[in-house]
């Protein structure tokens, strides 16, 4: 087989999987305005916001948005600032256990947290930490907590150390050469590691509907199950409104951060100046 056969077979892979992923996405697009949705992807014979209208103004819907919000800023929040300082004496010192350590880390990123959920709603159970938002903001954030270790020790690996040095001939402490010097020139690395918690936390659907009870306490992930009714009967085209929705905050906020993070490291030649 040719070079140019093997390059259309890639071709043809890749546009299959790419119609494999795109067709949900226009399906769910096209459902959220269509007033009589169904499972099936077709053209609306009318067009609506209805659908929209009735899941913005659902104060319930409105709530759970909030909840989410707060726990998936909260978390990712937590994460970058235990990950910075956790990752700043792997990256500066020279640690007899740093080796053991970092293959604990990598071992505990591929982990599945969800493992432990049942000795976990044992301690919160004991501990009267079910049914507390903070509880699952703390559950979150130990299950981010390696990966974002992981990532912030390499990004910090890439600011030249003698950055700090020269910091530090001008008096700055440790913790100060962190906060000024250090975090500044790693803000892509830190909105990488607060993205990608965020998101991981916005989706997560599992760890909320164990620990919250409450109906009124449940983020927008797990409110999800209130347009799937009983007997099999689903109301689609809300369904897809409110998952439109629901995918915003993700969107935006890599959005909004796209140009820090496109910037990349280029201080190789920062200590040379």
């Amino acid at each position: 087989m040719d070079k140019t056969r093997v390059n259309r077979l890639h071709y043809i892979v890749l546009s299959f999987m790419a119609l494999t992923f795109l067709l949900p996405l226009v399906w769910l697009v096209i459902a959220s305005f269509d007033p009589n949705a169904s499972d099936a992807l077709k053209i609306p014979a009318s067009v609506t916001l209805g659908n929209y209208i009735s899941v913005i103004t659902n104060t319930d819907n409105l709530r759970a948005y909030g909840i989410g919000f707060i726990i998936s800023f909260a978390e990712s929040f937590l994460v970058v600032v235990l990950a910075a300082l956790a990752a700043y004496p792997l990256s500066r010192y020279r640690l007899s256990y740093k080796k053991v350590f970092m293959n604990v880390i990598l071992f505990m990123t591929a982990l599945p947290m969800i493992a432990v959920i049942v000795p976990v709603y044992k301690m919160y159970l004991n501990l009267g930490m079910l049914d507390s938002l903070w509880g699952v903001i703390l559950y979150l954030a130990a299950s981010s907590l390696p990966y974002g270790i992981w990532l912030m020790k390499n990004f910090m690996d890439a600011v030249p150390a003698e950055l700090e040095e020269a910091a530090r001939v001008d008096g700055a402490t440790t913790m100060k050469s962190i906060t000024k010097v250090v975090l500044p020139l790693m803000f892509p690395g830190i909105c990488t590691v607060f993205i990608y918690t965020f998101s991981k936390s916005w989706g997560n659907f599992f760890v909320p509907f164990i620990l919250l009870s409450s109906i009124d306490k449940l983020p927008a992930s797990v409110k999800l199950y209130q347009f799937f009714g009983q007997y099999g009967l689903i109301d689609y085209g809300p369904l897809a409104a409110y998952s439109i929705i629901y995918t915003l905050p993700s969107i935006l906020l890599y959005v909004l951060s796209q140009n820090y993070m496109s910037k990349g490291f280029s201080l190789s030649g920062a200590a040379k100046g």
